[in-house]
């Protein structure tokens, strides 16, 4: 059988468990989550095993050490993959809410009420927990999933997707509700992607690259998911003390993680108090800092090993470095703060440090993006900080979902309209 009729084959099986299993009880999804959790912990040596071999082959290929800590999986994060479906039970089910009611001027009763969005394509890299992530995230939410990961994690994917729709069909889920496609040729993907009609939404979780390919070349619509460039703005009136403090936690807490801060912008009127401080303190994690004429020379003056802090190119404004590096820049103030990220940021989290309310509310209403922080770090952008659950992603985009997203965002609605014989004139 041909690639293609592969995938469309896999979709199809999808589409025919959408409907019953949209229309199953709160406690039977419930039930298939906590099913699906105790099987991921039942099943944690083979997922390792399988974790394993995906690992030595991916440091074979020369896979930066980034990846390579997203790929891992031990004991510890097998068991957060099972603890995350365990907490999407204790969320309020998606469905069945009626968002309105009212009667309308005939007497019809009118309502809105929460439906599945039906099957749901998630694409994914080298991330293999995305597989737990994204199969109870949309078995809470009653919509059957196809899930395609990437050839990084291809065995680890395989195993964990098995392990999961075997206990959720035990659970009493239709046959079909979690797909996976193992194929890791990447026509795979371009295949999902055409399925108009059968696929209801595609979610690329992954790269600059990856996303751009599935917003250009999607037939299917797309929940854009997208890269981190983010900032940490550390205002004049900062507490810098409190502002190292989340400097470091947003940057060096994880390296390749899509909210990790890459870019530290800085008040010229603190620069000679806190660069010194904070340079030394990135440069202890080794972090290699792209500076601005203005943190370069004052880098110098500080006596920073040779090589710890490089000038910075146009380049190094809009990158997402996904490991131990970081762009830094001396702006004039908060205007000025709010100008660089809405030109170079990705739209995803950015955060301000100051104890000036104005210039709080200045920032935190200016930037674009779907996360702005006063005074925290940018690593709480996640599901299961913003009390989620388990996330499917992050969006970037403005329609539908924006930030992290998970059970709410993947429903639509229908209206129901109950009358008694009206007809129209």
């Amino acid at each position: 059988m041909l690639l293609q009729d592969e995938v469309r084959q896999l979709a199809l099986e999808a589409k025919a468990a959408s409907g019953p299993l949209g229309r199953t009880a709160p406690e039977a999804r419930d039930g298939a989550l906590a099913a699906m959790a105790q099987a991921l912990r039942d099943k944690a040596a083979a997922i390792m095993t399988a974790n394993q071999a995906d690992m030595e082959a991916a440091r074979e290929a020369g896979t930066s050490e980034a990846i390579l800590d997203r790929l891992m999986l031990d004991e510890g994060r097998i068991e957060a993959m099972a603890a995350a479906l365990e907490d999407l039970m204790a969320l309020p089910d998606p469905l069945g809410h009626v968002q309105e009611r009212r009667t309308m001027y005939n007497g019809i009763e009118l309502t809105r009420v929460s439906v599945p969005l039906g099957v749901v394509a998630v694409v994914f890299e080298a991330r293999p927990n995305v597989c737990a992530d994204a199969a109870g995230i949309c078995v809470k939410s009653g919509n059957a999933c196809v899930l395609r990961g990437g050839s990084l994690a291809a065995r680890s994917n395989e195993v964990i997707c098995d392990v999961l729709a075997q206990a959720a069909g035990a659970a009493g889920l239709p046959a079909g509700s979690i797909c996976a496609i193992t194929s890791t040729d990447r026509a795979a993907t371009d295949a999902l992607m055409s399925l108009h009609g059968i696929v209801d939404v595609l979610i690329p979780r992954g790269g600059a690259g990856l996303i751009h390919h599935c917003v250009e070349a999607s037939k299917v619509p797309v929940i854009e998911t997208g890269t981190g460039n983010c900032h940490v703005y550390v205002h004049g009136s900062a507490d810098l003390e409190q502002a190292l403090a989340i400097l470091m936690n947003a940057k060096c807490r994880r390296f390749g993680v899509c909210n990790a801060a890459e870019t530290l912008l800085v008040d010229e009127a603190v620069a000679e108090r806190f660069l010194p401080w904070a340079l030394a303190a990135l440069a202890e994690k080794g972090v290699l800092v792209h500076g601005d004429e203005r943190a370069c020379a004052i880098a110098a003056e500080a006596n920073m090993a040779a090589g710890a802090v490089v000038l910075a190119t146009e380049a190094d404004w809009e990158t997402e470095y996904l490991g131990p590096e970081i762009a830094v820049r001396c702006v004039p103030g908060v205007a000025e703060a709010v100008a660089h990220v809405n030109r170079y940021g990705t739209h995803h989290s950015e955060a301000i440090v100051a104890t000036d309310e104005q210039a709080i509310d200045e920032f935190l209403a200016c930037v674009d993006a779907a996360a702005v922080y006063a005074n925290a770090s940018t690593a709480f952008t996640d599901g299961g900080q913003f009390g989620l659950g388990a996330e499917i992603g992050i969006s970037t985009q403005k329609l539908h979902a924006r930030g992290p997203f998970a059970t709410d965002a993947l429903t639509s609605y229908k209206y129901v309209a109950r009358g008694n014989g009206q007809v129209r004139a």
